[in-house]
């Protein structure tokens, strides 16, 4: 997808994330296109823009990508995403959902026909374990328990 490389690759990006639990499930969005060749699940999320609050920032991905108003609340850690050709600086919070309907949502700076999001959806443990590690965000791939993404500790920097 030549219109997403040209947002999305070969750039250091400032992205700010979500961790949002119900019911023991994670939310989680599915991205087509984003990495060759194969689908990617992640906590919803997003560029920081120049200006732009962390909190306000937090606000806006989740409403764009997922249809919910959510609340942010406590920092939990932060993480480097390396993976060819992606490159970002992830802030993560824990968030509150106060208001909207779950919906895959849209990239406002992506065309109508190049859109990324496929599903959104929570996952408990269990179904996050059957997704392949390559398809799955980093954070998620060591996890024992949904639990353990708001304890701190240095195993993500």
């Amino acid at each position: 997808m030549e219109e997403t490389n040209k947002f999305y690759e070969g750039k250091l990006r400032v992205r700010v994330c979500g961790i949002n639990l119900r019911n023991k499930s994670l939310l989680l969005v599915c991205h087509k296109g984003l990495l060759p060749g194969r689908d990617f699940w992640a906590p919803p999320g997003g560029g920081l823009h120049y200006g732009e609050s962390v909190q306000s920032c937090l606000k806006r991905e989740f409403l764009e990508e997922t249809g919910l108003i959510v609340n942010p609340g406590r920092f939990l850690f932060i993480n480097e995403f390396l993976q060819a050709p992606l490159h970002a600086i992830e802030l993560f919070f824990e968030v509150e959902v106060t208001g909207g309907e779950l919906k895959p949502g849209t990239d406002p700076e992506l065309s109508k026909e190049n859109q990324m999001i496929a599903e959104v959806a929570y996952k408990n443990l269990s179904e996050l374990s059957k997704i392949p590690l390559a398809e799955k965000h980093s954070i998620f791939h060591q996890l024992v328990d949904l639990d353990d993404l708001f304890i701190p500790d240095n195993r993500f920097i």
